[in-house]
């Protein structure tokens, strides 16, 4: 529903009716307006014909975008110009996009007052940002990051408060993120605990606010990712109650993953990949191996389940993964590897396609965090990652001709010498496998995480941007270097930084640093954008096209990766953390104070 105009103090609103036209324009200034075309069928009849259009309901800018006559024949009644664009969209104007909630403008201001102190600055005493002692804080680096955190912060408040994701060239939020259309703030959730460790108190504060007054998965009529859903929401709220110890984060967490239970009553117990949170119907993607489950998805659960029964005593959360590990444990594998897909009805595999990275990558992940979660208690989940790592590093690790260490998707058995980008967390999480138990393994896990941070650096550094591609190949004489259009894009991701971060922390090599911030001044200079920071189309041009999205996760997991890697070793220990696949650190049990089990949690 439209917000009353007269609630708008800040801008002027004329509205113009053209026939059947409504267009909005906002003054923005003395030279500046804002144009907005009501419907579809208005912006094709009235702004540019033939197959290209606007996506999203775009802002149309006169700064931003070519200025073209009427088309021949049309006259119109208004004196505003034509724009021109490149993509569709049928969908009518989102009013509360552009009429600011007058709500939310008071709590602003409140937040930004100068006499506002804020509720969790330096909460517990363990977290000390604005010490300026340690020798292995690289200051001015980790205060640029910060900055870039500000920035990407300040715009996606500025033009898509509560949104899921802001489109920083067009000034709007991001209709076509993964969580839809909905109001979820996908940012607010994602970004808290970056903000709350960079000291940013007063708009973690303000996140905290909107979190209480306007989050709720009511109404939302679609349906969600389990996985993408857990690791962002539940998982943010998670870090956000163990850093705070504030209950209100505790129950949100508890109440989204009430909403996600329906998708694991299945026959074997494997969770479908979508739920309707008002209805509780599940089902799969329909392109997902005669419908199956996704083991990069169902495989990505553990931590946060297991630890929102350690804070709730109630078990249910971990008893539906240990279903799914059990089922994993005991199903046969093929030459010990694990295929993507598995069907939640029979228990049997799909098609036999194995990888490190899209469509299996977290699943391994969190095997090994599993274990370190629980203090080493929980063996099985050590066993299995180990028993994993040697059928990959026999199977799937391979050797390029000069050199490099890449780790390839198998399919049918042949392999397809091509890395994903998504694969590049594997360089950490070989170095986390080599240091956290000494055995047989621990030298060649240690030399196969060095090899692949290596050559996902290379992927690069051999672009002329110097961020990497979607993904990249081995063969036909190229090495580390993306050959179908379909690969050369960059989104923001963090796998790379994760692990020169994790890297850095077990080797305190002075290169991986030397890396992260070769890639923060490419971020600099390709990526940001006068309002937040955006997704190349391809990283192999000289000037790049912009994909206008910057992803909730670039604030969650890339810039907190990048300012850890530049902090002392006593910010967030990796004895004391494990990180879920979305860069929330969640506390280690038997060593972190700030675990908080619940008087009556149930066990490992």
């Amino acid at each position: 529903m439209a917000p009353s105009l007269s609630g708008v103090a800040t801008a002027l609103f004329v509205v113009a009716i053209t026939g059947v036209t409504l267009v909005v324009h906002r003054k923005n200034g003395e030279n500046h307006t804002v144009d907005r075309f009501r419907t579809y069928e208005d912006f094709t009849k009235f702004n540019r014909y033939g197959a290209n259009g606007v996506e999203d309901n775009l802002i149309l800018d006169r700064d931003e975008f070519t200025v073209q006559p009427p088309p021949a024949g049309l006259k119109s009644s208004s004196d505003g110009p034509f724009y021109s664009f490149s993509r569709l969209s049928n969908q009518d104007l989102d009013y509360e996009a552009y009429f600011p909630d007058e709500e939310d403008i008071s709590r602003h201001r409140f937040f930004q007052n100068a006499s506002y102190v804020p509720r969790y600055f330096n909460a517990s005493g363990w977290l000390r940002v604005e010490d300026r002692t340690s020798a292995g804080i690289d200051y001015d680096k980790r205060e640029k990051i910060r900055e870039m955190m500000i920035h990407a912060w300040d715009n996606y408040k500025l033009y898509a408060w509560g949104k899921n994701e802001l489109k920083p060239l067009t000034k709007r939020g991001h209709s076509g993120s993964i969580f839809g259309a909905f109001d979820l703030g996908a940012t607010i959730v994602d970004g808290l605990d970056t903000l709350y460790l960079m000291g940013l108190h007063k708009e973690f504060d303000e996140g905290r606010d909107w979190v209480e007054r306007k989050f709720t998965l009511e109404g939302v009529g679609m349906d969600l990712s389990v996985f993408e859903t857990n690791i962002r929401f539940i998982g943010g709220f998670l870090t956000c109650y163990a850093f705070t110890g504030d209950r209100l984060f505790l129950d949100k967490a508890k109440y989204v993953a009430d909403k996600l239970l329906p998708a694991f009553q299945t026959p074997t117990g494997i969770p479908y990949a979508l739920v309707n949170v008002n209805n509780g119907i599940s089902k799969n993607y329909g392109w997902a191996s005669g419908g199956s489950s996704i083991l990069s998805e169902f495989g990505t659960l553990h931590l946060e389940f297991s630890y929102l029964s350690d804070v709730t005593g109630d078990s249910v959360y971990r008893e539906r993964v240990q279903t799914i590990r059990s089922v994993l444990k005991d199903i046969e594998k093929p030459k010990g590897l694990y295929p993507n897909y598995l069907n939640p009805k029979t228990g049997k595999w799909g098609q036999q396609h194995m990888s490190l990275g899209a469509l299996g990558d977290s699943f391994y992940e969190y095997l090994l965090k599993a274990w370190i979660q629980s203090g080493h208690e929980d063996e099985e989940a050590r066993e299995m990652f180990d028993d994993a790592m040697q059928a990959i590093i026999q199977h799937m690790i391979r050797t390029s001709a000069g050199g490099l260490t890449y780790v390839s998707d198998l399919k049918f058995e042949r392999l397809d010498h091509k890395m994903d980008h998504l694969a590049c967390f594997a360089g950490g999480l070989f170095g986390l496998g080599g240091t956290t138990l000494n055995n047989q393994y621990s030298e060649k896990y240690m030399e196969i995480g060095e090899g692949i941070t290596n050559t996902c650096h290379e992927s690069y550094v051999r672009t002329y941007t110097r961020l990497g591609p979607e993904a990249f190949r081995f063969n036909d004489g190229v090495e580390a270097k993306a050959l179908k259009s379909g690969e050369k894009y960059y989104i923001l991701r963090p796998e790379t930084f994760e692990s020169y971060f994790i890297m850095w922390r077990l080797t305190h090599d002075q290169k991986y640093r030397d890396w992260g911030w070769d890639a923060v001044q490419a971020l600099e200079k390709h990526s940001r954008t006068p309002n937040g920071f955006s997704g190349l189309k391809n990283v192999y041009l000289t000037d790049p096209q912009k994909d206008d999205v910057q992803q909730s996760f670039f604030l969650a997991e890339t810039l907190k990766y990048l300012y850890l890697l530049f902090s002392d070793d006593s910010l967030l220990p990796l004895d004391d953390w494990v990180f879920n696949t979305e860069a929330h650190p969640l506390p280690v049990k038997g060593r972190n104070p700030l675990f908080r089990a619940a008087a009556t949690s149930s066990g490992p």
